[in-house]
């Protein structure tokens, strides 16, 4: 059944939700920003548009991806890694917005994370049915910059696991504007997206965007 369109938190502050040591959720940090953001992902997008990756087995991703920043995450049959070109073209990935870096910043602040610079932004596109399985983000090789990962659009339920990929998973519900944040301790935690119901936003429509800063140099 589809669902309807949905009212976004209150614009008041409401307290993080602390996950473990290291991870929180930041409700509704970046709403007040969600209009800019996301016109910000359309810039981006016209320049290094959305596709679906590749994995080193040979299969298609379900979520459609994009970057920005001096690096961007890919895939392919030669394996996970960051480089500074769009493969698809050849060209530097787009600049990242200065608004991304001021959100991804304070959000880490607020999480006890200062000083964070992102120089990677991996943009995901979620529909109705896709998701993202656990795994872990290991591919910056320095693990002492926290993950910054903002929700817009549809809901999802984030999962967010443990050392192992087979620890028990918590569900965490997450609506537009949400931010989750780990580091320290928990920066190593499988995490992944349970697939996304069929809903709509007024300003995304069928889908889901996030934005996910990492330091990766």
């Amino acid at each position: 059944m589809t669902l309807g369109l949905f009212d976004d938190l209150p614009p008041s502050p409401l307290p993080p939700e602390v996950l473990e040591p290291g991870a929180m959720v930041l409700r509704g940090f970046a709403l007040a920003q969600a209009a800019d953001l996301l016109q910000a992902v359309q810039q981006v997008a016209a320049q290094a548009p959305f596709r679906h990756l590749v994995t080193p087995g040979g299969l298609r991703m379900s979520v459609a991806m994009t970057n920005c920043g001096k690096l961007g995450w890919v895939s392919d049959r030669s394996g996970y890694r960051y480089d500074r070109m769009d493969p698809d073209d050849g060209q530097l990935w787009p600049p990242m917005p200065a608004l991304f870096k001021r959100l991804a910043l304070e959000a880490a602040q607020a999480a006890g994370f200062e000083g964070f610079a992102p120089d990677a932004c991996l943009i995901n596109r979620y529909a109705p049915g896709t998701r993202l399985s656990l795994h872990q983000d290991r591919d910056e090789g320095n693990y002492a910059h926290p993950i910054v990962s903002v929700s817009l659009g549809i809901p999802a339920v984030f999962l967010w696991g443990g050392a192992q990929r087979a620890d028990k998973a918590r569900r965490i519900a997450l609506v537009h504007g949400d931010v989750v944040v780990w580091g320290g301790p928990a920066r190593l935690r499988f995490h992944g997206v349970l697939p996304l119901r069929e809903a709509s936003h007024p300003l995304t429509g069928a889908h889901r965007i996030n934005l996910t800063f990492r330091k990766a140099s």
